[in-house]
């Protein structure tokens, strides 16, 4: 039996010094990123006990049904609150499925040529645009040419504006993920294109364009700059119209042209008062925001774990 060969051990000794300098290398970047995200939720924690100390006082059921007044101690957020979840039901309505449906043209059905790659383009460089330039555009297109007014539906459509690019970039991703074979199994059985996309590429790829809607409705919601553009009140005592009425057809869409306010410009419309009781209730407001914010994206990632357990690759 031949010795073994020093030069096979030399390079043997390299291979695992180099897997061994990788692996260290691996766990430096670990470490890193396990402390950067700690910081990051450390910071956030921090912030909202803060806010909870500073507002927990106003959390109370008259706080929730009383509308803003000029004193502070019987100003509430009703609505404010209500405003809110009526801007984002148009937002999600209006943003959502336009979103998704440009996407998977530009993923699936868009000839790939000049004009594709300029689309492209441009709807990446719109998800970095300054909100405050979407305001700008609402208020010239949404309040003036369409005459829709400072109302609950020119708020909802331009959030949905600033919602887009972000929806389309996301479901793209999602729609890219899913492996290039199911597509070709979906052919091979004679399925069309339609069909391929609606019965086996969506339902794959439904768990990440849940998370770019997550990431567009969180930014919709905490948005303040669009919503004062196109004329948001920061002062309103009443309610807008109810969606649903006691006569035929028993739906209303009066609401869709009613004054409104939300949470966000409340919270700034109290931060903006010198006397330390609005202060409290700007903090109580921050409160109802983040929790909010927290319950939309808690109930989209259960649809998405859902999805998740439907799946199986």
């Amino acid at each position: 039996m031949s010795a073994a060969d020093p030069t096979a051990d030399t390079r043997l000794h390299g291979i695992r010094a180099l897997i061994a300098r990788h692996k260290r290398w691996d766990y430096i970047f670990s470490v890193i990123g396990l402390v950067a995200m700690m910081i990051g939720i450390v910071t956030l924690l921090a912030l909202f006990i803060d806010l909870v100390l500073d507002g927990y006082g106003k959390l109370n059921y008259d706080f929730f049904t009383s509308f803003p007044s000029r004193r502070a101690a019987g100003a509430g957020i009703l609505s404010a609150w209500v405003g809110t979840v009526l801007v984002m039901l148009v937002t999600a309505l209006a943003g959502v499925p336009l979103g998704v449906a440009a996407a998977i043209y530009l993923e699936e059905y868009a000839p790939r040529n000049w004009m594709t790659d300029l689309i492209e383009i441009n709807v990446t460089n719109l998800a970095g645009v300054p909100s405050i330039v979407y305001g700008l555009l609402a208020l010239g297109l949404f309040v003036y040419q369409l005459d829709l007014g400072q109302s609950i539906l020119a708020a909802g459509l331009t959030l949905a504006l600033l919602i887009l690019p972000v929806v389309i970039v996301a479901t793209r991703e999602a729609i890219r993920a899913v492996p290039g074979a199911i597509r070709e199994a979906a052919y091979a059985v004679g399925a069309t294109k339609w069909q391929t996309v609606a019965h086996h590429v969506l339902p794959y790829s439904t768990a990440g364009i849940l998370t770019g809607v997550i990431i567009g409705m969180a930014r919709a919601i905490g948005e303040t700059a669009p919503i004062i553009t196109i004329g948001a009140l920061t002062f309103i005592a009443f309610l807008p119209p109810s969606p649903v009425t006691t006569e035929p057809p028993f739906i209303s869409f009066d609401w869709l042209f009613a004054p409104f306010t939300v949470l966000p410009i409340q919270m700034f419309s109290w931060l903006s008062r010198p006397q330390a009781a609005f202060l409290e209730n700007a903090a109580a407001t921050g409160v109802v925001i983040i929790v909010m914010t927290l319950a939309m994206n808690a109930v989209a990632i259960v649809i998405r774990y859902r999805f998740r357990k439907r799946i199986k690759w």
